[in-house]
């Protein structure tokens, strides 16, 4: 049964496998954008500016801590590749149950720590005070909800380690479907505030994250692990943390960048807050093809190593790479002449001031789509390679360009100094991680050619 829904890509036309692989994946990121979209437009509408404000000014210290739990699973999920690739299925099953343990920890930890520290990191963002309540009521609610975050991310990503990621999708569809009504149920029927969108999302992604189980459980026999394949290996601990930890702080790294700069728009006022937190919704949906084709990318390389095919990883690169400048291009035509109007979808009776800066925000950002169609697919592929490490410092090269912007760029210029940061730090992120795929490739070349696995 598990031959009808896993998808062997050391085979076939490398073009064909990357958009039947990543184009389910393409909307599962955009049925998980639903989960804070749908918040953001019944904040907006319902709750007001400030509210809206609240939630939009958690967005980097949320992605500092959400991203980190998704980079560790995204990791967990490549030595997986790489065993079902090399058509290895007891140390697949091994390594499943040694990822899981791992992810049980971290999360444990994640949540406790997160929790008792989340107003004195509001604190120290220099969070306006007529949003400051609004903002801690909701991220506390999603600090609270991170082991959902784990057991969704960490079962969907064994799912498309073995190629399928179809099976993701429906479930990630259902949840969001779900997470509308509780949405609505929340914030209007019940009057929690952000607290219900917060409440919302978190029960959301814990049943998609259920819903994966009962899949896996059902329909991937070779997943069935026995007893003796439930032990706490330390080699395969290490293995894991080793790839799955500089995914982590990968993201965790970008964000700290992220947290600056929102720091410094923080000072520019609620109103720019609002403008960046609009925008941003719009510029995630439109960024969705560059999540999926780096997933796709980490899938395609980790299985292609497994099965030690390296001459298909530059013919993946290029066929993702075509893709991407033509999705980019689209994007940036689409953005600048409907940015303002995307925005004002999540804003009631928004003022032109507001809407105008969301629509600058994005048409910059989209002119500069193509570096980071280069930073998604580049790093992905490294990392689906075996090479996490990589990973962070292409992270530290984003993070100092976000710094930069947020230290210097946003007090002497304004709004326009947080329109240029993110490009600047995909511009950074590219100079570093194009010679490092060149490198880790010939690395690779030479240890095959060696017989060293």
């Amino acid at each position: 049964m598990a031959k009808d829904t896993t998808k062997d890509m050391t085979q076939g036309a490398p073009m064909k496998l990357i958009l039947g692989f990543s184009v389910p994946l393409l909307f599962g990121f955009l049925f998980q954008q639903f989960y804070s979209v749908v918040d953001t437009v019944i904040v907006g509408r319902f709750l007001g500016v400030n509210a809206l404000a609240g939630v939009g000014s958690t967005g980097s210290v949320n992605f500092l801590i959400i991203g980190f739990c998704m980079g560790v699973c995204n990791g967990f999920s490549i030595p997986l590749a790489h065993k079902f690739g090399a058509k290895d299925y007891s140390g697949l099953r091994q390594f499943t149950a040694n990822s899981m343990w791992l992810s049980v920890a971290f999360a444990a930890v994640m949540t406790l720590a997160t929790s008792l520290l989340c107003g004195k990191i509001l604190e120290l963002m220099k969070t306006p005070e007529d949003i400051f309540e609004h903002a801690y009521s909701y991220i506390f609610i999603i600090f609270i909800g991170i082991p959902a975050t784990y057991l969704y991310n960490m079962l969907s990503g064994i799912i498309r380690a073995m190629g399928d990621s179809k099976t993701p999708l429906a479930f990630l569809t259902l949840s969001s479907l779900l997470n509308i009504v509780l949405d609505l149920v929340c914030i209007i029927n019940l009057g929690m505030g952000v607290a219900g969108a917060a409440v919302a999302t978190v029960v959301s992604q814990g049943i998609s994250g259920l819903l994966c189980l009962l899949y896996m459980v059902k329909k991937f026999p070779l997943l069935h692990i026995q007893k003796e394949e439930w032990k706490m290996n330390p080699s395969h601990m290490a293995m894991l943390c080793g790839m799955g930890i500089p995914m982590g702080l990968q993201y965790s790294i970008t964000a700290i960048g992220s947290v600056i700069l929102q720091t410094s728009v923080n000072t520019l006022g609620s109103t720019a807050v609002a403008s960046v937190t609009a925008a941003g919704k719009v510029g995630m949906f439109f960024c969705c093809p560059f999540d999926a084709m780096g997933s796709t990318m980490a899938t395609y390389g980790g299985q292609n190593v497994g099965a030690k095919k390296l001459d298909r990883l530059g013919q993946g690169m290029r066929a993702c790479v075509l893709i991407g400048v033509v999705y980019s291009a689209l994007a940036f035509a689409v953005l600048s002449l409907f940015g303002d109007k995307l925005s004002a979808l999540f804003l009631d009776n928004a003022s032109p001031e507001l809407l105008a800066d969301a629509k600058l925000l994005l048409m910059i950002n989209s002119a500069f789509f193509i570096p980071l169609a280069l930073v998604n697919i580049v790093r992905f592929m490294i990392q689906g390679m075996g090479f996490g490490t990589f990973a962070i410092l292409a992270g530290v090269c984003e993070m100092a360009a976000r710094s930069l912007a947020g230290l210097i760029l946003v007090p002497a210029f304004g709004f326009i100094g947080v329109c240029f940061a993110s490009p600047l730090a995909w511009i950074f992120a590219d100079a570093f991680l194009i010679p490092a795929y060149l490198h880790v490739k010939g690395k690779l070349q030479r240890l095959f050619e060696q017989g060293e696995a």
